[in-house]
């Protein structure tokens, strides 16, 4: 299939089972995409056991196969997507946080990675080092599942700061750590190859620093040139080419290209929506970023669920995969439990925190791409099969539930309006 015929696909699928889901379950449509699209390939596969001389499941499997998830979402949707979400985060309120932000995204990230992959090792019998691999794949929460949650829940504020704003930087640090045990795990050749500490440390300067100044440095330029113009179709493709020249240019680079986009992102949102745009001009910024983020969306959690379809199916990855549920789960309750004992002695917390930071971390779309991106080998069904169903089990399931932790652990919670 041609590029365009593939979004044509996509868009129309994504279309058609969100008006199904408005219709019948009223689920959040990013959850309700998922589940649509798990049971039409629930379907097709009971529709090939009944009549196999059609060959349904394989015309299907093969169109699916073509569809490259991991560049779509890493190459393409995700710049745009963590733009879209920075717009809307209060860069004052994130300062605010910025110390429990920061040790959650790095400290908590790291602690994470760590018990997963040690758990993973110990109940599969994998490579340490392959294991650890999964761990740092699995272990950023996503911040498209994470920012669609938060839009719909009246979380503390604090809470929601933090959540969002985590969501919005550990990813970067997660890619920077896969792509450093990848190495060490598969090497060039997919075998494994030694890479010193040094090289390691470099690559996560080069990434993570060099990202960010990347993206402060766009953000600054774009917002100083915004206050020099006032007509709303060229300063939203002003906004447009912050984030495909700075994605572009951090790959160029090796450079973070996710962490360049949240820091242009905060910037616009914070700078360019108080000194660079007239109230209209704001407004048709603020819609047009809303939609981009709406339809890339409903594109990217429908993609999650026909990736069902490209799973290997041994009973024995399945229960690896089960049991990586509750692995997880205990990872994060560690990952964000620490840095807050770390902080405790120098702020407060909002009543519930601790249980809504862990229910509320999401995995998502980020996970499943980094999956697909592992190179071929005896080891990457399992790593495959225990990441998605983390990753649906936390769409579903968590996010499904975190109205009723908010509503046992936190204040009151009420859907919002929006």
């Amino acid at each position: 299939m041609t590029i365009f015929e593939t979004a044509a696909l996509l868009v129309t699928l994504a279309a058609a089972f969100g008006f199904l889901n408005h219709l019948t379950l009223g689920l959040p449509n990013t959850v309700g995409l998922v589940v649509f699209s798990l049971a039409a390939s629930i379907v097709l596969v009971g529709t090939d056991a009944v009549v196999p001389q059609w060959g349904l499941l394989d015309t299907v499997r093969a169109r699916v196969a073509e569809l490259d998830f991991r560049a779509a979402l890493m190459d393409g949707m995700l710049a745009f997507l963590l733009f879209a979400g920075a717009l809307h985060v209060d860069l004052s309120r994130l300062r605010r946080e910025a110390r429990t932000v920061l040790a959650m995204a790095t400290l908590g990230l790291i602690l994470s990675t760590v018990i997963v992959g040690t758990g993973f090792w110990w109940l599969t019998g994998l490579p340490f080092v392959v294991a650890l691999v999964f761990g740092a794949l699995i272990s950023p929460t996503d911040p498209v599942a994470v920012l669609g949650l938060l839009k719909r829940y009246d979380v503390p504020e604090s809470v929601e700061i933090k959540i969002a704003g985590e969501g919005l930087f550990n990813d970067g640090v997660a890619v920077v750590m896969f792509i450093a045990l990848t190495s060490i795990a598969f090497g060039d050749d997919g075998h494994g190859a030694g890479a010193d500490a040094g090289s390691i440390a470099l690559l996560f300067v080069q990434e993570t620093v060099g990202g960010a100044a990347l993206g402060a440095t766009a953000g600054w330029l774009v917002c100083r040139l915004m206050r020099e113009v006032d007509a709303y179709a060229l300063e939203v493709l002003m906004t447009l080419a912050i984030v495909m020249g700075c994605y572009a240019l951090a790959h160029a680079f090796h450079l973070c290209g996710p962490l360049a986009v949240v820091v242009a992102g905060l910037f616009v949102g914070d700078q360019g929506f108080r000194h660079g745009m007239s109230g209209e001009t704001r407004e048709h910024v603020q819609s047009f970023w809303h939609l981009v983020d709406e339809v890339l969306n409903a594109v990217l959690f429908l993609f999650i669920g026909v990736e069902v379809l490209r799973l290997p199916t041994a009973p024995d990855l399945l229960v690896g995969a089960l049991a990586a549920v509750p692995l997880v789960l205990l990872a994060r309750a560690a990952a964000v439990g620490a840095p807050v004992a770390l902080m405790r002695a120098r702020r407060t917390f909002a009543r519930g925190a601790v249980p809504i930071m862990i229910w509320g971390g999401l995995r998502g779309g980020i996970s499943v791409a980094l999956a697909l991106s592992l190179p071929e080998g005896p080891h990457k069904d399992a790593i495959l099969v225990a990441t998605y169903t983390v990753v649906v089990f936390s769409i579903v399931v968590q996010g499904l539930t975190m109205k009723h932790v908010v509503a046992a652990f936190g204040p009151q919670v009420a859907p919002r309006s929006d």
